[in-house]
């Protein structure tokens, strides 16, 4: 018994010694750690790196940038049996144990033992936030102890459902899916609400081993893993056996389900990026930063549309370039034809596509277009390619399939919608008329040749009264090039410049019925560095002409002795006090004919300040900003017209802090209505004629063409919306001698502006006070005698109308007063 006795004393003290370097060697390590250790308060504030979301005004998608995509949501918006399946896969004791679960620990010991695995996992749900938030995943017996004191800490300080929440926000779950809503998106796309149970279970099997276990890359074990879980699940109760069966059994249905934007808006999304970045830096990407802009979603579709469209056109007038690569016929095997189309890009709708085989017998091309297989192209898409020569001259049309294209051709096609009907519905409770259309499905498997235009364009389209962007497309295509044409493309403007001109002239004291001799005329100017003789576009003259007339036809000559008129300083310093740029602005007569250079965004605002009455606009995009929590934190400020003392306005909005803009008027009204009236006829009578088809009294606009046809262009306008287009080469080339403004540029804005204005009323300048009519002969533009026959009506401001006719004039029929009548301005 002694010898017994002995012993166990010896164990005894063996034991306790043991336990007390323990404690010791556990107290260091918490002395020496504990003072490193991060307040628990930092989770309740730090922020989860979220996306930046670009919403249109209405809501819609238009990008998403961030390397993480997370979408945090509260414990009360998950699904109980969502919590259960986490808690049955991770940490079946969450809510007994204290942060640490020793029972689950030594679980996990046993499972490593007796299958070579661990199923459950040893470290607890709050362990996992303590290691996600604030540690390193460096597997070291440091971090690990760290890990236990933090856990300890949060249980102290959090309740069981935050800390939950933490996790569930913070859990990476494969396919750069952070958090479990992201994760419902990318998998399944459907909110954390609508989840199957056998989904549920899927995506608690996850955060263990978000690649071993995911159903994309590897189904089978992920099924297994699946099936774990439910078992589990099963086990501590939270399902009932027949929901288990049920779920085992049910199919794996994950697809890659990446965020897609509502709306086709890549040059849209870019300046918003860009200017996210510029207000908070780097920060922008991870912050969860929500911007809505300006731009309506159904403008901007019709503006990337419409553009794309017109440069198709163009395009395909000029003739095709022919195939963009070539294969011998011994590689058109089956096997290989995806892998020789994967070297080429989709470029906007545009998708790649080999020939396989031509059958001019049957009018038909087989190809194997990438992304859409075996297609058929039918000859009657094909009539169009010429073979291109010069951007003036084409080849024959061609009679049969093999005059286009031959079997190894890579070309691009357009997957066409052909509208297969489906069955007449039977109900009779639908109130649908038999004459309503039939609803389709699309057969993407008949294309149409195509190529990608090599001409580039811009549409701006503002709001006229505030500068709001209300739809913008930068060029053919994002992913092909991504320089934005819109904002930083400068050209010259050619006529599209005019309207300022005028303006200024109408500002000056001149009227719509001033003469001006549209006559040859020779300039020998040390400016312009050599003889220049300017001409209209028909290369004809046409003699006295009114202003009026002359900017509706576009007359050059005209504008040349307008600007001589005014004097080229007087003009550039009312460009200046329009606020149009003018540091690229020539300083030689050639600026009345648009030769200074313009963005496209530049002749847009100048144009949305006349289309408002003249007032200053600033082009802007972005309309609010909300954080993470939806919290406004920058919303665009009011923009209010102003005419009298602004000042004063100004000073009022600043102390009783309105967010508010003061837009000052740049132009005086009646100058700015009377021009309206003008611009109206541009669309009534002269170069944009092709606009009326939209069949409004409310549209003013100017055509523009450069010299030797480089740049065209068209800006329109009501009262509400300016909109202003651009067509022509990145690097400056002829489009070719029978492109115009109004047949690139118009097309593009008529296609756009019959959807931004369908179902907006009629929208004019009002008349401002100071506007008179009078009737006034045509050909000398004097007022018209009573009864002259070809009379016409005409605006002036009260203070430049026609003198009246003195009554022995009116009797003898003579106009004669003594002056010249503009004489000199005819003459030369």
């Amino acid at each position: 018994m002694s010898h017994l006795l002995r012993t166990s004393r010896l164990f005894a003290w063996l034991f306790l010694t043991g336990l007390s370097l323990a404690t010791i060697v556990a107290s260091g390590f918490y002395l020496y750690l504990r003072p490193g250790l991060p307040p628990v308060e930092q989770l309740l504030d730090i922020k989860l790196q979220t996306p930046l979301r670009v919403y249109s005004a209405d809501d819609k998608l238009i990008a998403e940038f961030g390397e993480k995509r997370r979408a945090p949501v509260t414990i009360e918006q998950i699904p109980t049996i969502q919590l259960h399946a986490f808690l049955a896969a991770e940490d079946a004791r969450f809510y007994e144990h204290f942060g640490v679960d020793f029972k689950g620990l030594m679980r996990a010991a046993i499972e490593l033992v007796s299958t070579g695995e661990i199923q459950s996992g040893g470290s607890t749900i709050t362990m996992q936030v303590a290691k996600n938030y604030f540690l390193s995943r460096d597997r070291t017996f440091i971090r690990k102890f760290n890990e236990i004191l933090l856990a300890l800490q949060i249980e102290r300080e959090l309740d069981k459902s935050r800390i939950l929440e933490l996790y569930l926000n913070k859990i990476y779950l494969g396919n750069r899916a952070y958090g479990i809503a992201a994760a419902a998106q990318v998998y399944y796309d459907k909110p954390v609400t609508e989840l199957s149970l056998a989904e549920m279970a899927m995506l608690a099997g996850l955060p263990k081993a978000p690649s071993a276990y995911n159903p994309l890359a590897n189904p089978s074990r992920a099924e297994a893993r699946r099936n774990w879980i439910l078992g589990r699940m099963r086990d501590l109760e939270y399902i009932t056996p027949d929901a288990y069966e049920l779920a085992a059994t049910a199919p794996l249905t994950a697809t890659f389900n990446a965020p897609s934007s509502e709306v086709e808006a890549d040059y849209v999304a870019e300046m918003a990026r860009a200017d996210m970045v510029r207000r908070f830096g780097d920060t922008a990407y991870t912050d969860g930063y929500k911007v809505k802009l300006t731009v309506d979603s159904k403008k901007q579709r019709e503006a990337t549309l419409a553009l794309r469209k017109g440069l198709e056109e163009y395009d395909q007038r000029h003739g095709f370039r022919g195939p963009i690569g070539q294969v011998g016929e011994d590689e058109l095997e089956p096997d290989s034809l995806d892998n020789l189309m994967a070297n080429y890009p989709r470029v906007a709708e545009l998708v790649p596509a080999v020939v396989t085989s031509v059958r001019d017998d049957d009018n038909e091309v087989d190809l194997h277009a990438r992304g859409l297989g075996t297609s058929v192209m039918a000859f009657n898409t094909m009539t169009w390619a010429r073979r291109y020569k010069t951007e003036n001259l084409t080849g024959p049309e061609p009679e049969q399939p093999s005059d286009v294209v031959a079997p190894g051709d890579i070309v691009y096609v357009k997957p066409m919608v052909v509208m297969t009907p489906e069955p007449a519905s039977n109900d009779e409770d639908s109130g649908e008329s038999s004459d309503q259309p039939i609803a389709g499905i699309p057969d993407v498997r008949r294309v149409a040749l195509s190529q990608v235009p090599r001409a580039q364009g811009a549409l701006i389209s503002l709001e006229a009264k505030t500068g709001a962007m209300e739809a913008l497309a930068g060029g053919y295509s994002f992913s092909q090039n991504k320089y934005n044409r819109a904002t930083q493309a400068k050209r010259q403007p050619g006529s599209t410049f005019k309207p300022f001109l005028y303006l200024s002239a109408l500002e000056q004291g001149m009227t719509p019925a001033t003469i001006y001799n549209d006559a040859p005329i020779v300039f020998d100017d040390s400016e312009l560095e050599t003889t220049w003789r300017p001409q209209n576009s028909s290369g004809q003259f046409y003699g006295p002409t009114r202003l009026r007339e002359a900017l509706y036809r576009s007359r050059n000559l005209v504008s040349v002795r307008l600007l001589r008129d005014l004097g080229i300083q007087n003009t550039i310093d009312y460009l200046d006090q329009l606020q149009i740029p003018t540091e690229d602005m020539q300083k030689d007569l050639s600026l009345s004919l648009g030769s200074g250079q313009l963005t496209p965004m530049d002749l847009a605002r100048g144009f949305a300040v006349i289309a408002n009455g003249g007032y200053d606009v600033t082009p802007y995009l972005v309309d609010s900003i909300s954080d993470v929590n939806d919290e406004v934190i920058f919303e665009a400020p009011q923009v209010i017209l102003c005419d009298d003392d602004c000042d004063e306005e100004q000073k009022e909005i600043d102390e009783e802090d309105r967010n508010a803009r003061i837009a000052r008027r740049l132009a005086d009204e009646r100058s700015v209505y009377i021009l309206h009236s003008m611009m109206r006829d541009v669309i009534r009578l002269g170069t944009g004629r092709r606009a009326q088809a939209l069949g409004r009294d409310d549209i003013s606009g100017k055509t523009g063409t450069t010299n030797e046809q480089r740049d065209t262009w068209f800006g329109g306008f009501n009262h509400d919306i300016a909109t202003t287009v651009w067509v022509g080469f990145d690097q400056p080339q002829p489009l070719g001698r029978r492109e115009f403004g109004a047949s690139t540029a118009l097309p593009v804005w008529l296609d756009y502006m019959t959807v931004a204005l369908n179902g907006e009323s009629s929208s004019l300048m009002p008349r401002p006070n100071g506007i008179v009519n009078i009737r006034i002969d045509p050909e000398t533009g004097e007022r018209a005698r009573p009864g002259q026959e070809g009379a016409m009506f005409e605006l002036f401001k009260e203070e430049d109308a026609p003198p009246e006719l003195d009554p022995q004039d009116e009797s003898s029929g003579s106009s004669d007063n003594g002056d010249d009548g503009g004489l000199s301005r005819q003459i030369f």
